[in-house]
């Protein structure tokens, strides 16, 4: 079963010092790999003249990555890579621009550096709680589903598309916790009129004690 986690709702940028280096962190909220690399890209654009642009991102339950850009091996990507994981985020990217200020900080001290200025960033960001949701299939008769498809819309569960055919179908995103309250404001909504069936799943955002869209 799909776990719940966080990402951010907005991109984020904060800068920190240690023995002169410069660590200027950006995290951005990002769906896809190639989301992700063209975020890295062009932050490396950005600060083509720094002494290093290191990289993690974690993209759904499973791809995770990280390059040290430069560094000594697993001391800045990694522990920026762990710092998102062990604070339990996912579909995010972050990336750590250094500016070498003289001092060497040795393998211990990039670590706690990269994994830091994460850290830091995440603490200031503002975060969403993605729940996992699935994705129903509502179906009507069309004399019924434009009310139906108002009420929807007005509701708390996203509405993310509409098939006519012999009949209506709206696909319904309902988080999983919430399926028995679906199914129960759907059969009132409807006096029974609707089918509904489970599909596929996705994770909608937990916003203010309910799940909203994304």
């Amino acid at each position: 079963m799909a776990e719940p986690y966080l990402t951010i709702k907005n991109t984020i940028e904060h800068e920190t010092e240690v023995r002169r280096s410069r660590f200027i962190c950006a995290i951005a909220p990002v769906e896809t790999e190639e989301a992700a690399r063209e975020f890295i890209a062009e932050r490396r654009r950005r600060y083509a003249d720094a002494t290093h642009n290191c990289t993690a991102y974690v993209i759904g339950p499973d791809l995770r990555k990280a390059d040290d850009d430069g560094e000594p091996g697993g001391t800045a990507g990694t522990p920026m890579l762990e710092m998102l994981t062990r604070r339990g985020f996912a579909d995010v990217v972050a990336v750590v621009t250094r500016y070498f200020g003289g001092v060497l900080l040795g393998a211990g001290g990039l670590a706690r550096a990269y994994g830091g200025a994460v850290g830091e960033t995440l603490d200031r960001a503002e975060s969403v709680e993605m729940v996992p949701a699935t994705v129903a299939a509502v179906t009507i008769d069309h004399a019924h589903a434009g009310r139906l498809e108002n009420d929807l819309r007005a509701s708390p569960y996203p509405l993310r598309g509409v098939d006519y055919g012999a009949r209506v179908t709206f696909e319904v995103a309902v988080a999983c916790d919430a399926m028995p309250g679906f199914e129960e404001w759907l059969a009132t909504a409807t006096a029974g009129r609707a089918d509904v069936r489970s599909g596929g799943t996705t994770h909608l955002a937990r916003a203010r004690g309910r799940t909203a869209p994304r």
